[in-house]
């Protein structure tokens, strides 16, 4: 069975709006100005720790107490609630497809497992998934493939039979070095360097996951891979293919 891996942040759910509130809360208690969603966005998907480094970095200040920085940021984002977090269109249909279809589905985020499985739970999808694996997990954070590769098997499928959903360049380093398929959500909030390693399709409408997942040839094991089962049809191929779906 195909295991479908998922990042959170940016891929799966919008949850800069929370984010941006919890920064801001910190900032405000260091006596600091607001940072905008669009630059708190921007700082997302290295962990909460690198999140809050770079909103002290945006205003010159490297604190001594970080990690007393960091726990407090945690706690005015769990305080939140995540009240203003939403899944993203259409991935609540796409999910539930998906897992119809026999998919394992697996979160893999360098967000904390709590957070994150408390974010599942709230949009009412935390039922479809067999693993979650976040970045306290005693693995090393994305862009190492451990955490993708150890979800694969938290899900019940061997590492040719799993592909990666995510939006951005770290979520697609995460894929290549793991050897995994990497399908790319266009309409994340991206980050630099997802170009620099090809994606087997991309796509800005979760309604066409499903077909992506099935047009992957069997027992893929990264992007151009043809392995035993394989219907030959490469990244390239598929990429032509969904052209029109972003």
């Amino acid at each position: 069975m195909t295991a479908v891996i998922f990042d959170l942040d940016g891929t799966l759910v919008d949850s800069a709006p929370d984010l941006q509130a919890a920064a801001n809360g910190m900032l405000r208690e260091a006596g600091l100005p607001a940072l905008d969603l669009e630059t708190v966005t921007s700082f997302i998907g290295n962990g909460i720790a690198k999140l809050v480094e770079r909103c002290f970095a945006r205003h010159g200040e490297r604190p001594d107490d970080l990690p007393v920085q960091v726990a407090r940021f945690q706690q005015l984002y769990e305080a939140e609630g995540h009240a203003r977090t939403s899944l993203m269109p259409g991935a609540a249909a796409a999910l539930r497809e998906l897992a119809g279809q026999g998919a394992l589905l697996g979160l893999c985020t360098n967000k904390d497992t709590a957070p994150a499985s408390a974010i599942l739970r709230k949009l009412g999808v935390a039922p479809l998934f067999h693993a979650v694996i976040g970045g306290d997990s005693g693995l090393p954070k994305k862009p190492d493939p451990a955490p993708l590769l150890h979800c694969a098997a938290k899900c019940g499928a061997a590492a040719e039979n799993a592909v990666f959903v995510g939006d951005s360049g770290i979520d697609a380093e995460t894929a290549a070095a793991a050897g995994l398929p990497f399908l790319l959500y266009t309409e994340g909030y991206g980050g630099g360097g997802r170009d620099a390693v090809a994606p087997e399709a991309a796509f800005g409408r979760f309604a066409m996951l499903p077909r992506l997942v099935a047009a992957l040839p069997s027992g893929s094991s990264g992007p151009g891979s043809s392995g035993p089962g394989s219907s030959g049809q490469g990244p390239a191929s598929l990429r032509a293919d969904t052209r029109s779906l972003n």
